[in-house]
């Protein structure tokens, strides 16, 4: 294995055992709950938005190193930005894990450790859920699935 993917797997490794920002924000101004019936992973996620930006952002939940590592390295990556850049984000991270691997992707710092996942088809759910509850989210949806 390269330096590069050994450096990968230990950033998703690290978010897995200590996720960032795992709990649960009371009251929030958004909540989206999402599920990934494949694999059984569960998200609910808690958002505090104020004024068009993102004041702060949980999830709490169960899920595989990817899904939990995903949700980590998100809540870090949209808090503090405005709703629209969120919704941005969302699309970028959507088209970097769906582009096929045997094309270039978007340099997205931190979150390019989750590209790896467009070699394995069926782990590109456990990494985009928290993307798609985040949506769901400030869409104003109780809940969103993979399938």
């Amino acid at each position: 294995m390269s330096d590069l993917s050994d450096l990968y797997q230990e950033v998703i490794l690290d978010h897995n055992r200590r996720p960032r920002n795992f709990r649960r924000i009371d009251p929030a101004s958004h909540h989206a709950d999402g599920y990934n019936p494949l694999c059984g992973d569960k998200l609910s996620l808690t958002l505090q938005v104020d004024g068009g930006s993102i004041a702060d952002v949980a999830f709490e939940g169960s899920g595989c190193a990817i899904s939990k590592a995903s949700a980590s390295l998100m809540t870090d990556a949209v808090k503090g930005k405005s709703v629209d850049e969120a919704r941005s984000l969302f699309e970028r991270f959507h088209r970097m894990v769906t582009t096929p691997p045997d094309l270039p992707v978007e340099d997205m710092g931190k979150l390019s450790v989750l590209a790896g996942v467009r070699e394995f088809p069926v782990r590109v759910k456990c990494a985009s859920l928290a993307w798609h509850t985040l949506k769901a989210a400030l869409d104003r949806k109780a809940a969103v699935s993979t399938e």
